[in-house]
């Protein structure tokens, strides 16, 4: 029932609290309520995720739900290794994502360690692997990427994505995100209390 998701929703997030970050990977976690936002609009949008340095969000789905064994999380880092849903993932290296991965999935979640174009570029042509193949020139997945509230025309450009309402809370990050979608998220409509107002 409703109040069991609930009272899991509200224990501690063990991710958090058992995974450090680490600075030479550009890793900064989203907040707990952040998270909990992000795995709502993902089970209700998805079948299999692909998971773009969003090991987070991951490792935050239910581990006995079937979206969580059909999904996947692409990562460098080594301490995901013993996950049976990792896949070594070097966002400089989009074109050794192994084939047998190509269009397996609905959506993808991406976090880019760093906000300059030639990356984002980078990370969108993963997402087009990943993704099923375009009709008409526009995705036939869905996407949710978080980055500077500045990259809104390049993200626009690059994924055909808008802002959501809802900004992610990354605690020891200065600059303010947003999430961007290319499809009306359901969960990220409201403001995100954690954030004051400009």
């Amino acid at each position: 029932g409703n109040s069991e998701k609930e009272t899991a929703m509200s224990k501690k997030n063990r991710f958090l609290l058992r995974t450090k970050e680490e600075a030479d990977l550009n890793q900064y976690w989203y907040s707990k309520s952040t998270i909990e936002a992000m795995v709502k609009e993902v089970t209700a949008e998805a079948k299999k995720c692909a998971f773009l340095s969003t090991p987070s969000v991951y490792f935050s789905l239910p581990k006995d739900s079937k979206l969580r064994s059909n999904s996947k999380v692409f990562d460098l880092d080594p301490r995901f290794k013993k996950d049976p849903g990792f896949v070594e993932y070097n966002f400089n290296e989009p074109s050794k994502i192994p084939k047998e991965l190509h269009h397996q999935f609905d959506y993808v979640v991406i976090d880019p360690p760093f906000v300059v174009e030639k990356v984002l570029a980078l990370y969108a042509q993963a997402a087009e692997m990943l993704l099923p193949e375009k009709k008409e020139g526009t995705h036939s997945g869905k996407i949710l990427i978080s980055t500077l509230v500045e990259n809104a025309e390049m993200v626009k450009k690059l994924y055909g994505v808008a802002p959501c309402k809802f900004q992610p809370s990354i605690p020891k990050l200065v600059y303010q995100y947003n999430f961007y979608t290319n499809y009306a998220a359901t969960q990220l409509g409201e403001k995100n209390p954690e954030i004051p107002d400009a």
